[in-house]
């Protein structure tokens, strides 16, 4: 028979692992994302502001939580609108490093972020603007 500490330590265990998973972003400094989506051109196609027109790229104010290829009056890629993605810090994060691959078929013309921890910082950025 396990004790009430033990399951209570297990059950601990448990939430801490699947904080894990997704702690990533939660770490992710957003201030340095600001700096990188700057940096990597997103800022030359994408716009940020709250309630800002799209510009070559659709605005990108709110894109957490929303449906890939729902933002009004953008002129969206077939693929984009048939993806079916909601993005979350995980969709997003994959689609930053590697856009051609994760949406075969979809307009944007960026080849990716490269390392892991600046897709997290840019995601950590993309989740301020709400």
């Amino acid at each position: 028979m396990v004790s009430n500490q033990k399951k209570f330590a297990a059950v601990m265990l448990a939430g801490f692992m699947s904080l894990g998973a997704s702690s990533a972003y939660a770490a992710g400094d957003a201030a340095n994302g600001a700096t990188l989506f700057k940096a990597n051109i997103c800022s030359a196609c994408h716009t940020t502001v709250k309630g800002g027109a799209s510009a070559i790229g659709p605005n990108l104010f709110g894109v957490s939580g929303r449906k890939a290829g729902s933002v009004a009056g953008y002129a969206y890629s077939p693929a984009m609108k048939a993806s079916g993605v909601t993005w979350d810090d995980d969709t997003l994060a994959k689609y930053l490093m590697a856009p051609s691959i994760i949406i075969r078929g979809n307009k944007m013309v960026f080849a990716g972020i490269k390392k892991q921890s600046d897709a997290d910082d840019v995601v950590a950025y993309l989740a301020t603007l709400k």
